[in-house]
């Protein structure tokens, strides 16, 4: 499909998807269709290892635009909802699923149905301008973007309670304390500093990193002898893969790995 709000940029390896819907980049129109469609390219591509998600401009996003739902007629808006629900699940789903990294890099304030699109990325890392704001109680409305599922997970069930049910808006550091976010660093080094840490997972060796993604997402779900199955199993899978011999030979020889995802 034609691409009227995102952007698309693949480089060595690594998939940028940028939203661009100024001036906050809020979903409207078809671009959580667009969303689900460059990420089942990114997830399709062999050539991508890693995937990052930002914002252009000054606003990562901010949710929902609004002005899309402000007609007051409720049926119409239950149809719009309702097909943009589909799209938004079908989205992240897609990251969930894909055997491959995917990092948010939130560039400035999220909101809404924008943070929850960071959460379900599997590393956030954020300049010291972003803000996170679960705000969908200030609009009567529930946390989309899996938010009920991931936010939990990285911050515990009470502060999520706490930042769900008040809508408050927390800054960059305070976000990295309480765990929702994996780094923040100036505004200025943020495309640098997410470009260096796409780097890192694009050239390490892209068959384990699918298989611990697929372990790291079920660790609350297993107890510790499931946990060692499972690690057993990816042993014996990657211990017939060119590359573990090409990890070794980098590592005898003083040299970067060249992995070929076999």
């Amino acid at each position: 499909m034609n691409l009227e709000h995102i952007l698309l940029e693949k480089k060595e390896n690594v998939a940028t998807i940028t939203l661009n819907r100024p001036p906050y980049n809020s979903f409207g129109g078809l671009m959580r269709q667009e969303i689900v469609a460059v990420l089942t390219d990114v997830a399709n591509d062999p050539e991508v290892r890693c995937v990052v998600i930002t914002g252009a401009g000054k606003y990562f996003c901010t949710g929902g635009d609004v002005n899309e739902f402000a007609s007051g007629q409720t049926k119409a808006l239950e149809e719009k909802v309702s097909a943009q629900r589909h799209a938004m699940c079908e989205a992240v789903l897609l990251i969930n699923n894909m055997e491959k990294p995917v990092i948010s890099s939130v560039n400035g304030p999220a909101a809404g149905g924008g943070v929850n699109l960071a959460l379900c990325c599997d590393v956030i890392i954020a300049s010291d301008k972003a803000r996170f704001g679960q705000v969908f109680v200030r609009r009567g409305v529930h946390p989309d973007w899996g938010g009920i599922y991931f936010l939990p997970r990285l911050v515990g069930y009470a502060k999520a309670c706490e930042l769900i049910f008040s809508g408050e808006v927390v800054p960059a550091d305070e976000a990295a304390r309480i765990g929702m976010v994996n780094k923040v660093v100036p505004h200025d080094d943020l495309e640098k500093a997410t470009w260096e840490m796409a780097r890192r997972f694009a050239t390490s060796a892209p068959i384990p990193i699918a298989f611990a993604k697929r372990g790291l997402q079920n660790f609350q779900k297993w107890d510790l002898p499931q946990a060692l199955d499972y690690e057993s199993y990816v042993l014996s899978v990657v211990m017939k893969s060119h590359d573990i011999i090409e990890g070794f030979a980098a590592f005898l020889e003083k040299r970067e790995p060249k992995f070929k995802g076999y």
